[in-house]
């Protein structure tokens, strides 16, 4: 990084722990939709901390037992474990590991950043949950106790079905929302819970992420040719649907909805449109109705005109100090510099970064282990 990587160093050593790392990544050709989501990742606290206690917890890995988490460990553990406070890192394995993984990243096209996170943490959950039901007592194993390592017994046996395991992945970001569909005829409310690790949102023009998340939550008439099938009446029936957060996540990643179809011109097009994300959110609209404080800890950015073509830079928020991080370049920003991401006022303008990814934690939650 040279001088400009001195000077960051300085300008840390001043203001921040003397055990954490600003570490820009290496762009190995259109590969910064991965870098500007791992380093959002990488200053997620919980997530963080669980990555690097997996990782230490595990057998030295070769090349036959690599999979993605391995190679994220051993990228977080990498950058952590640095003796300088600053540099530049190459994720050459994981990005490797990522292009193997899955074909829709092999190619040098311009990649979309929240495909990227959902595959990615998807991916860990999956591998985790496999890692985990491998390790439990099976009865061909007689080796394992009846009871596993906290001292509960294992639930299953023949019959019964088994409950989906819980990964420190799930911990962190698995929120659910419950989607309510009310008969109008007889009134009777169906109610199905869904699972998330993200909330894609709707945007407008001059918004912001309350009310985008108050449109998220707002009742829908279902008549005509939308009747819901009531199975109290038997029958179709005009019906109202509403979708409410039963159980907010410790992390909330909202993604906004930047790209649209349009039919008229037969193609994707960016809305650049101002939505205004505030640093601290208060997640209201909730099925028991008490507001849930976040505080937002980083911002994946959109740079371009189209969602064909373009740049992913990441702000992050690390000891009450914002970093503006583009692939292996590093620097400090002022905390109101974060609103020039909010979006375009305008529908021409030559603003053309836009917020699109967005991590909050929460405030009033006991820290995840």
């Amino acid at each position: 990084m040279g001088a400009t990587g001195s000077k960051l160093e300085k300008a840390l050593g001043d203001q921040f722990p003397e055990g954490e790392r600003y570490f820009g990544l290496e762009n190995f050709g259109n590969t910064c939709y991965c870098n500007s989501v791992l380093q959002a990742l990488y200053f997620c606290g919980p997530f963080r901390d669980n990555l690097l206690k997996y990782y230490a917890n595990i057998k030295p890995v070769t090349d036959a037992d690599e999979n993605l988490l391995t190679c994220l460990a051993d990228l977080f553990t990498q950058i952590s474990s640095q003796k300088r406070k600053t540099g530049v890192i190459a994720p050459k394995k994981f990005v490797h590991r990522v292009k193997k993984e899955n074909e829709l990243f092999r190619s040098y096209m311009h990649q979309d950043a929240h495909e990227f996170l959902n595959f990615l943490l998807n991916e860990l959950a999956e591998i985790l949950a496999k890692e985990a039901e491998a390790e439990k007592p099976s009865p061909d194993n007689p080796s394992l106790s009846e009871k596993g390592s906290n001292g509960v017994k294992s639930p299953l046996e023949n019959g019964v079905k088994k409950e989906p395991v819980e990964t420190w992945v799930h911990k962190n970001f698995k929120g659910i929302v419950t989607n309510e569909t009310k008969c109008l005829c007889c009134e009777t409310v169906t109610a199905r819970d869904e699972t998330y690790l993200d909330l894609s949102l709707d945007i407008e023009q001059n918004s912001s992420i309350t009310s985008c998340l108050k449109n998220f939550s707002s009742t829908e008439t279902l008549n005509a040719d939308d009747k819901f099938f009531c199975d109290k009446c038997c029958s179709y029936q005009e019906a109202q649907k509403r979708m409410k957060i039963k159980k907010p996540p410790h992390i909330l990643v909202i993604h906004l909805k930047r790209f649209k179809y349009i039919e008229s011109l037969g193609r994707y097009k960016k809305l650049s449109y101002r939505v205004v994300f505030p640093l601290e959110l208060k997640l209201s609209n909730t099925v028991e109705d008490v507001d849930s404080e976040y505080s937002l800890f980083a911002v994946v950015v959109h740079v371009g005109s189209g969602p064909n073509h373009g740049h992913y830079v990441s702000l992050v928020k690390s000891h009450d100090h914002w970093l503006f991080f583009d692939d292996e370049n590093v620097e400090i920003i002022d905390e109101p510099a974060v609103q020039t991401f909010f979006g375009s006022a305008q529908e021409y303008s030559s603003n053309t970064d836009h917020g699109y990814i967005l991590f909050y934690e929460r405030q009033d939650t006991a820290k995840i282990t």
